[in-house]
């Protein structure tokens, strides 16, 4: 068997083409959709993902707001600012990059931004409301992305042993309280496995679906998966490779070249999970310039 690739590139760009048409009838409402955007510090991955995130916001039409602040900024000039585009009417979503410096409180500052703001869907009102099966929560882009993959590729898991190897609150978690929801494209058996999994390969190989998201190259091998298996690789790892210009290349989680030849469906690493993230970050802005404008 030779596994058939979700392309994140391609369905990352229909969800792209329906929030541009989104954006338009916004438009015409009187209503510009905006995202405003934090950064602080000069991390180079962050610097990176953010000009992405603003790029893509201007293709669709979305305005975007590019607060840039030194790693010294203080936690209350940091809160100060949220706090003025919390109460904005003219900001529909806020994004505060991952990770901050060290003397700012992460948990404190993603709770200071407004749950119907929360473009991210990190606030822990949203994490409750998702754990509790509200459609209305926003919800975090990457898993809520995986969900829309699935239902590209007309991967229907209900029913199915979906087994997801990770339990960050960004990636693991969420994408368990969504695919074990009594709802469509969801309604799964889920099981969440970690690094302290005990015989972790028995695990994955009784997945029909299998989400991995744990942070290092090559954690799940071709002999911890079984024929014909579901594979999202949400994983972007930096590995050296001499024979490119760059001195490194970028792999995924999984063993993509041996998993491919048993696996029913894989996503490529860059170009599958990737692509997804961006798309549902600009989903959830339009989402909320809708509501907060009461057209939803």
């Amino acid at each position: 068997m030779s596994a058939q690739i979700i392309d994140g590139k391609v369905i990352s760009q229909a969800v792209r083409d329906e929030v541009a048409q989104e954006v338009e009838e916004l438009k015409a409402a009187a209503v510009e959709p905006c995202l405003a955007v934090m950064l602080v510090g000069e991390d180079a991955a962050s610097k990176v993902y953010v000009g992405m995130k603003e790029k893509k916001c201007a293709e669709v039409g979305i305005k975007a707001i590019d607060q840039r602040l030194p790693a010294d900024t203080s936690q209350e000039e940091i809160l100060s600012i949220i706090d003025s585009w919390n109460e904005d009417p003219s900001i529909h979503g806020i994004l505060v990059q991952l990770p901050l410096p060290d003397h700012v409180d992460e948990k404190t500052v993603m709770e200071r931004i407004r749950p119907e703001k929360d473009a991210d869907g990190f606030h822990p009102v949203n994490v409750g409301r998702l754990a509790s099966g509200d459609p209305n929560a926003f919800r975090p882009c990457t898993p809520a992305g995986v969900q829309v993959m699935l239902k590209h590729i007309g991967y229907d898991p209900a029913g199915k042993h979906a087994v997801i190897v990770g339990r960050s609150n960004i990636v693991g978690r969420p994408m368990a309280a969504i695919l074990s929801q009594k709802a469509p494209w969801a309604n799964a058996t889920v099981t969440m496995a970690h690094s302290r999994s005990e015989d972790l390969g028995a695990i994955t190989r009784s997945a029909d679906l299998l989400i991995v998201a744990v942070g290092w190259p090559n954690a799940v091998t071709a002999e911890m998966v079984s024929e014909g298996t579901v594979v999202i690789d949400v994983g972007v790892n930096r590995v050296d490779d001499d024979s490119r210009e760059r001195g490194y290349r970028l792999v995924g989680d999984v063993a993509y070249d041996e998993i491919a030849e048993k696996a029913s469906w894989i996503t490529p690493v860059p170009g599958g999970v990737g692509p997804m993230t961006i798309a549902m970050l600009l989903k959830n802005t339009v989402v909320a310039a809708r509501r907060l404008a009461g057209l939803a």
